[in-house]
C-alpha cells in the first residue's frame, strides 16, 4: 500500500551531542536542535520531515564544561548544556537584517508589526465559515531573517513506511537563519520535508463543484450546455449526494457515505465514461469519519478484511491508525470506485486532529495514505483535501473549506494564497464565489472568478441553494459575459500556467507567490500583501472592493517592481519602480506583463487541456528577457520537454528589432505543431520579418487574429507559420516593428461616458481634453468639480501616456 520509507541518518560529522542534547548542523543556514530527558532521539523521517542527508557544511564547535558554541558561516549557536531555555539557547543570525532583532531565543517571540516586522505567515488549515481574515500559522520566512520549524510533536515512519508514535518526548526544532534569501530557506525547507509534486495538467483548467442532488442525465446535459456556449472545463466534482445520504437513522447521518445512489446515477461506470468523453476528469467528495455501516455495498467485503462478523451488522469505527482499516478501506472501498472511472478524491475531513494513535492528524495520514496510493501502477499521484501542517505540500491540492460569500472574504484569499508559498503550500483551491450566505451580487462573483482564473487553481463551488450557483449564465447580462471571457483565459493561459507547475516541482518557486520572494530587500513588496507574482512573468494586483458609483470603476493599488510592465487584457503600459493606483470597468483586471516576457499560451480555450497545444501561440511582449514552456507526455515518470525562449530588442528612431529564440531539451521525440503564432503585444505594423526552423527558412505570415488567445488579450499583431517542428532550433526576426500609439483621447473619453456624473462636468472636462495635453489637462481636471474617483482614473490614463 504505502511504499517503504529510509532516511539516512545525519553525518555524525554533522552532529553536536550531549546525554540529552543534541545539534545537527545540516548547512550553514539550517541547523536541529534538539532534546530528549531520556537521551532517545529520532533518526527516522517524521510525519514533517523527510530528508536529513545533507552535505556537511563547515562549522566549528567550542565546549566549556556543558556549554557548547557552534560556529558557521551565517549563525553563531550558544547553548548552556541543560534544558532548553530562553536564557541557555540562542543564535545569533550573522548579517542578520534587523539590527535589533538579529537573535533568536527559544522560547522568545519578537514583535509580530507586519508588514515592517515579524514572521511572514504560513497558512492556516481551514476557512470554513471565515467571513473576512483569520490567523495564520507561522511560516519559515520572516523579516528579522530567522524562523524555527517544530517537529516535536509528529509521528514517525518506520522502516515499511507505517506510521508509529515517537518514542521520546522534549524538543526537536529546525532553525531557518536564511536572512532574506527567501528562495534559500524554501530549497533548504524542501530538501528537508520533500519537494512539491508535480500537479497533474487537468488540475489547471476549471472545475465545475457544486453541492446540487444531480441525476445522470442532468449532469450531462450541463456539461454538453457549457461545451454549447464555450464555457470550458476540464474537472467535474461530485459534491455528497452522489452517494446515499438518506440512510437508517439509526445508522446515522448520510454524511459518511460510498455506495451510488442509483436513482440519481443508476449506471455509474457509463456516466463516468461519459464524462471522460468529454474530455473531464472527475473527483468524488467522501467524509470518511463515520466509518463502514451496513447499508454499503462494501460492508460485508470491509468487515471480512478487517475481521469482523458481518452479520452483526455493526459499524465498522474509521480508523486510520489501523493498518488492517486502511488496508481494506482502500481496497474495498475506493479502489473498485476508481475502477469504475474515478480519477481523484476530494476528502472533506472536517472531525478534528486526534486519532488512537498519539500525534497522528487523521488529516494528514489521510492526504498520505491517498496521495500515495493514487500514485500506484505508475499513475501521478492526486488528491484534494485540506491542510494538515508544514510538509502538506506533498499532497496537493488544498481545499481552504467552506467560506462565506462577501466581499471580505474574497479581500483575504488573495493574500491568504500568496502568503502560504511561505511554508511551501502552493496549490490552494478555494470555493470561488463563495460557499454559502452572502447575498446575491453578480459582480462579486465575477470578481471572484477573475481571482480564479488567476489563482493556482479555479474550482467554482457553493451550497445547495438555488440562489448561489456560479453557471455564468445564472449571473446576468452584465456579469455573465465577463465571468465566461475569464474562464476562457484561464483555459488559454493553461501552458503558462503548466510550465509554472514545473518550475514549483524542480525549483521551489510558487505558482502564485508573494512580491517579497523576488524581491525581498524592497519595503514596498511587503506593504502591498494583495498583489502576487502569478508564475515568472505575471503580476496580478486583485480587485476585491466593489466599483465606485460615480466612475462605475473598481480600483486597486499596486506596487511594480523596476522595469516596464503592461496590462495583459488592455495593454496600458506602466513604469515600475512605483506604486500606481489601476482603476478597472467589470471587464477588466489588472494582471500585468513584464516587459521581454514571451508568454505560451493555448489558441483555443475549448481545446482539452490535458493535451500539448498543437497550435502553439507565443505572446511576445518586446523587451530584453528569458523565458520557458515546460511540456511532458502526462505520466508520472515524465520528464519536462522545456523550451527555452530568448527574447533581445531594440529601438531606434522609434522602431524595435525584435529577436526570438527558441530551443528544446529534453524531448523524447520531435514536437510537431501544427501552427505556431507570435503575437507581437502593442505592435501595429512590421517591416519585415523572417523564421528560420532548423537550417531552413520556414513560410510566415501576418495574419488577423481572431481565436481566444487574440481575443481574449489587448491588441497585438499576429505572425502565423504552419507545421513547425518545436524540437528544431526557431529564430524569429523582425525589424522596423512600429509600438502602436495609445489613443489618450479616446480613453479619457470613455471614462468621462461611463461615468455617473453632471453632464456639465464631463462636458467641462471634454472641453479642457480638446485644448491641453498631460501636465495641463491634469492640472485642469482636479479643479473642475470632476469627482475624486473619476479624475483618479483620468490620472491613470495620463500617467501612462507621458512615460
Amino acid at each position: 500500500m504505502l511504499s517503504t520509507t529510509t532516511v539516512p541518518a545525519p553525518a555524525n560529522a554533522a552532529q553536536v551531542r550531549g546525554t540529552c542534547y543534541r545539534f545537527t548542523v545540516l548547512t550553514s543556514r539550517l541547523v536541529r536542535m534538539e532534546w530528549s530527558d531520556d537521551g532517545v532521539f529520532v533518526d527516522r523521517p517524521t510525519a514533517v520531515v523527510a530528508d536529513r542527508d545533507f552535505p556537511v557544511p563547515d562549522f566549528s564547535v567550542e565546549r566549556d564544561g556543558d556549554a557548547v558554541q557552534i560556529r558557521t558561516e551565517h549563525v553563531h549557536l550558544h547553548f548552556d548544556g541543560r534544558a532548553f531555555s530562553t536564557s541557555g539557547l540562542s543564535a545569533a543570525v550573522l548579517g542578520a537584517p534587523d539590527i535589533h532583532y538579529a537573535t533568536w531565543r527559544f522560547g522568545h517571540t519578537p514583535p509580530q508589526f507586519l508588514p515592517h516586522r515579524g514572521n511572514l505567515g504560513g497558512t492556516a488549515r481551514t476557512l470554513d465559515e471565515v467571513d473576512g481574515a483569520c490567523p495564520l500559522e507561522p511560516g519559515i520566512l520572516s523579516t528579522y531573517g530567522f524562523a524555527v520549524l517544530d517537529d516535536s510533536a509528529s509521528v514517525v515512519l518506520s522502516e515499511d513506511g507505517w506510521v508509529e508514535e515517537r518514542p521520546t518526548t522534549g524538543h526537536d526544532l529546525y532553525l531557518f537563519a536564511h536572512g532574506r534569501d527567501y528562495q534559500g530557506a524554501l530549497d533548504d525547507y524542501f530538501r528537508l520535508t520533500g519537494g512539491p509534486a508535480l500537479v497533474p495538467r487537468h488540475v489547471l483548467g476549471n472545475w465545475w463543484s457544486r453541492y446540487w442532488p444531480y441525476d445522470d442525465d442532468e449532469y450531462l446535459e450541463l456539461m454538453d450546455d457549457f461545451a454549447a456556449r464555450r464555457v470550458p472545463f476540464s474537472v467535474a466534482v461530485l459534491d455528497m449526494d452522489w452517494h446515499e445520504v438518506d440512510i437508517d437513522p439509526d445508522l446515522g447521518t448520510g454524511w459518511t457515505g460510498y455506495t451510488w445512489n442509483r436513482k440519481l446515477f443508476p449506471d455509474p461506470p457509463a456516466f463516468l465514461a461519459e464524462l471522460h468523453r468529454r474530455g473531464l476528469a472527475v473527483a468524488l467528495n467522501v467524509h470518511p469519519a463515520d466509518g463502514v455501516r451496513r447499508h454499503e455495498d462494501a460492508y460485508a467485503r470491509v468487515a471480512r478484511a478487517v475481521g469482523r462478523d458481518a452479520s452483526t451488522g455493526d459499524a465498522i469505527p474509521f480508523d486510520i491508525s489501523s493498518r488492517t482499516f486502511v488496508e481494506a478501506y482502500l481496497a474495498e472501498l475506493h479502489h473498485p470506485l476508481e475502477e469504475e472511472g474515478v480519477d481523484f478524491w476530494w476528502l472533506d475531513w472536517q472531525s478534528g486532529g486526534f486519532s488512537r494513535l498519539e500525534g497522528l492528524d487523521p488529516l494528514w495520514m489521510l492526504n498520505h495514505v491517498h496521495f500515495h496510493d493514487s500514485g500506484r501502477d505508475g499513475r501521478r499521484p492526486l488528491t484534494f483535501s485540506r491542510y494538515s501542517g508544514p510538509g502538506s505540500h506533498r499532497y496537493p491540492v488544498g481545499f481552504s473549506g467552506d467560506t462565506i460569500a462577501s466581499w471580505a472574504s474574497l479581500r483575504f484569499q488573495p493574500y491568504f494564497t500568496a502568503t502560504a508559498a511561505n511554508i511551501g503550500y502552493f496549490w490552494w483551491s478555494h470555493d470561488i464565489g463563495g460557499h454559502m450566505h452572502g447575498t446575491t451580487d453578480p459582480e462579486l462573483t465575477a470578481r471572484w472568478v477573475q481571482f480564479g482564473a488567476l489563482s493556482p487553481v479555479n474550482r467554482l463551488h457553493s451550497s445547495a441553494s438555488h440562489f448561489s450557483s456560479k453557471d455564468p449564465q445564472d449571473l446576468g447580462l452584465e456579469a455573465g459575459p465577463v465571468a465566461t471571457r475569464f474562464l476562457r483565459l484561464r483555459h488559454v493561459l493553461v501552458p503558462y500556467l503548466y510550465t509554472a507547475a514545473w518550475r514549483s516541482t524542480t525549483d521551489g518557486v510558487a505558482l502564485v507567490r508573494p512580491l517579497y520572494h523576488a524581491h525581498p530587500g524592497e519595503q514596498a513588496a511587503y506593504e502591498h500583501t494583495s498583489s502576487y507574482l502569478l508564475g515568472p512573468d505575471l503580476l496580478v494586483a486583485p480587485i476585491t472592493a466593489p466599483r465606485d458609483p460615480e466612475s462605475q470603476m473598481a480600483a486597486a493599488t499596486a506596487w511594480l517592481p523596476e522595469g516596464e510592465w503592461t496590462d495583459l487584457l488592455t495593454g496600458a503600459t506602466y513604469r515600475g519602480g512605483r506604486t500606481h493606483t489601476l482603476h478597472r470597468t467589470l471587464e477588466h483586471y489588472p494582471v500585468l506583463v513584464r516587459a521581454g516576457a514571451v508568454l505560451p499560451l493555448a489558441s483555443d480555450a475549448t481545446a482539452p487541456v490535458v493535451e500539448n497545444p498543437r497550435d502553439l501561440v507565443l505572446r511576445v511582449q518586446p523587451g530584453d528577457g528569458t523565458s520557458e514552456l515546460s511540456e511532458d507526455d502526462g505520466t508520472a515518470q515524465a520528464d519536462a520537454w522545456r523550451t527555452s525562449i530568448r527574447q533581445t530588442c531594440r529601438r531606434q528612431e522609434g522602431l524595435l528589432s525584435i529577436t526570438v529564440g527558441l530551443t528544446t531539451e529534453g524531448a523524447a521525440g520531435p514536437r510537431n505543431l501544427d501552427s505556431l503564432c507570435f503575437d507581437l503585444a502593442g505592435v501595429s505594423s512590421i517591416g519585415a520579418a523572417s523564421l528560420v526552423v532548423g537550417d531552413h527558412e520556414h513560410p510566415l505570415q501576418v495574419v488577423d487574429g481572431d481565436d481566444d488567445a487574440a481575443v481574449l488579450l489587448g491588441p497585438s499583431l499576429r505572425l502565423r507559420a504552419e507545421r513547425v517542428d518545436l524540437h528544431a532550433d526557431v529564430l524569429l526576426k523582425i525589424v522596423g516593428a512600429q509600438p502602436a500609439a495609445q489613443d489618450v483621447q479616446a480613453a479619457v473619453v470613455a471614462i468621462l461616458q461611463r461615468a455617473r456624473i453632471e453632464v456639465d462636468v464631463k462636458d467641462r472636462a471634454y472641453a479642457a481634453l480638446q485644448r491641453l495635453e498631460r501636465l495641463e489637462l491634469a492640472a485642469e481636471l482636479s479643479s473642475n468639480g470632476l469627482p475624486r474617483p473619476v479624475f483618479n482614473a483620468v490620472l491613470e490614463v495620463l500617467s501612462g501616456a507621458t512615460r
